[in-house]
């Protein structure tokens, strides 16, 4: 189903009475089964105003058009939306209310935050039909719950949303990116995180096993040369930082692992802990983003990937491939509060 409008969306939810799956532009996160409404046909920018660094925009509009209107300001969206479409072998349009309920966000989450950290404001119908809004078009506008932070990672299972408001931010002038190479995971680890420990601001900090270990620097030309010094000092104890071209959008859409055989799986986790779980995992093909904290794995397929990590310190959850449960398991005290808001925004069951 395509509604045209957040009233017709109202009106198929509440003539609903099965499953329905949420689908944007069906290009992130687990491909919906069974019966699905799409937001396809709700798109638009409906207030953009680049001296209040303040967008809102329709849920179905495509990232594309966001971004090239913000670029033509010189604005961006902070949390650099990845674009999974070639690791996960699909088509599609990419649109903003899929990134804002998948929370999705790329290698600047370890600098400015993640998607739910830049969301202002929401609306959207919830499992009974009603439409609901929350938050405002500024950082400080707080109205009762915030359920703007709780719809961001929802992936539609409390409700559909129609609508976003979201802070932006200015590009910067220049990026620079030192690469250092020949480290172990674990050293890779220990130089990524004194790295973003440091006060020279480093927006991106990742690791390809093979290919190097990749931090990135934005701002002014003369800061951005300034900290790229100071940063190469900071760094020998684990070899000499180069300056290399930038990896950061294959980085960000998980390139390397496009294009090949297996399952993929993402896990969440603390960066000390890293190298274990690899060590643990035993693949070769894996990746380091937000200094290790997340860690993509391709697996043989059909590899039950929690079996071998056993008790996790985090969350590992399927993308692609056919695991008993792609999703990571719930707490019984987090499942127990997860059943309440189900219950309080979707009392018939509707979204699946």
């Amino acid at each position: 189903m395509i509604p045209r409008d957040e009233a017709e969306l109202s009106e198929m939810i509440r003539a609903t009475h099965g499953p329905l799956a949420v689908r944007g532009g069906g290009t992130r996160g687990r491909a919906p089964q069974g019966p699905a409404i799409s937001t396809t046909a709700l798109t638009g920018i409906t207030l953009y105003e680049p001296g209040a660094l303040t967008l809102v925009v329709a849920a179905g509009t495509p990232v594309a058009e966001i971004e090239a209107t913000l670029a033509a300001e010189g604005q961006r969206l902070a949390f650099e939306v990845p674009d999974l479409r070639g690791v996960l072998v699909r088509a599609g349009t990419s649109t903003i209310g899929g990134v804002v309920a998948e929370n999705a966000s790329g290698p600047r989450r370890v600098a400015v935050g993640a998607a739910r950290d830049f969301c202002l404001g929401v609306r959207f119908v919830d499992g009974r039909g009603d439409v609901v809004r929350n938050g405002g078009r500024v950082m400080k506008n707080v109205t009762g719950y915030d359920l703007v932070k709780l719809m961001s990672g929802s992936r539609g299972q409390l409700g559909v949303l129609t609508e976003v408001a979201l802070k932006v931010l200015p590009r910067p002038e220049i990026e620079l990116t030192l690469a250092l190479s020949g480290l172990s995971v674990d050293q890779a680890v220990a130089a990524m995180s004194a790295a973003l420990g440091s006060p020279f601001e480093v927006t991106g900090a990742a690791h390809l096993p093979g290919q190097g270990t990749f931090l990135r620097i934005e701002g002014f030309e003369g800061s951005v040369a300034y900290r790229a010094g100071r940063l190469r000092a900071l760094l020998a104890p684990w070899g000499e930082a180069r300056e290399v071209p930038s990896a950061w959008a294959a980085i960000r859409d998980v390139a390397p692992l496009g294009g090949r055989q297996g399952d993929l799986w993402r896990i969440s986790t603390r960066p000390s802990l890293a190298a274990g779980l690899i060590a643990r995992i035993g693949a070769d093909e894996v990746m380091l983003d937000w200094g290790g904290a997340l860690i993509w794995v391709l697996t043989p397929q059909g590899t039950d990937l929690r079996a071998k990590l056993g008790d996790l310190s985090g969350h590992a959850t399927c993308l692609r491939g056919t695991p008993p449960d792609p999703a990571p398991p719930e707490s019984p005290h987090l499942a127990e509060l997860t059943k309440g808001l189900r219950q309080a925004f979707d009392p018939r069951g509707i979204f699946a």
